[in-house]
């Protein structure tokens, strides 16, 4: 297409300036795609890497604080058990040291020696010391150990060969608490 005065008007497919024409007056205007205002490339890159960062940071602490809370759990150690003969009462001092060294508190809900819950063992010849203080019930045991500390307790054995307790047997030991955890260890009777 072509104005009056035989100038060509602008080519949509060739990117030069654009003239046409207006009652014989010759107009100029400037190059539309130099016109455009935007974002250089690596600004944008910038910006976008910058976000994404901000958003993964907020996720992750959101999502930390949810597993928290589920992720607590008991850790008990046994760094500490051995067995004593103490001849005044004729029987054995079992000591146990237990450690939680988890992130929730746990509760000792029973003792297995050989397998066999204490509650089952004939009364007096098997006792449970706790805190200087001898266990009556042995069928209700509930020792607290809270998160990072230690509880020392002591299984007092009598001497029964019907039981396997005598000198120079190993007994084995299986701690048992709230959260249906076993932690076995055992001990040589001396």
């Amino acid at each position: 297409m072509y104005c009056k005065d035989g100038r060509g008007l602008h080519n949509s497919f060739i990117n030069r300036s654009l003239t046409s024409c207006f009652k014989g007056e010759k107009i100029v205007t400037k190059n539309m795609s130099r016109d455009k205002r935007a974002l250089s490339p690596v600004i944008a890159t910038v910006i976008l890497i910058s976000v994404t960062i901000v958003v993964a940071v907020a996720v992750a602490y959101w999502m930390g604080a949810i597993a928290t809370g589920y992720t607590s759990f008991e850790q008990i150690e046994l760094p500490t058990t051995y067995a004593k003969w103490e001849s005044t009462g004729s029987r054995w001092n079992v000591t146990i040291e237990l450690k939680n060294s988890g992130s929730a508190d746990a509760k000792l809900t029973n003792i297995f020696v050989n397998d066999v819950p204490l509650k089952d063992y004939a009364t007096g010849l098997v006792m449970l010391v706790y805190n200087g203080n001898n266990q009556t019930d042995l069928s209700a045991i509930s020792i607290p150990i809270t998160k990072g500390n230690s509880v020392t307790i002591s299984i007092l054995l009598g001497e029964s060969t019907a039981d396997g307790f005598t000198a120079g047997t190993r007994i084995d030991l299986k701690i048992h608490t709230a959260a249906g955890k076993d932690y076995p260890t055992s001990v040589k009777l001396p």
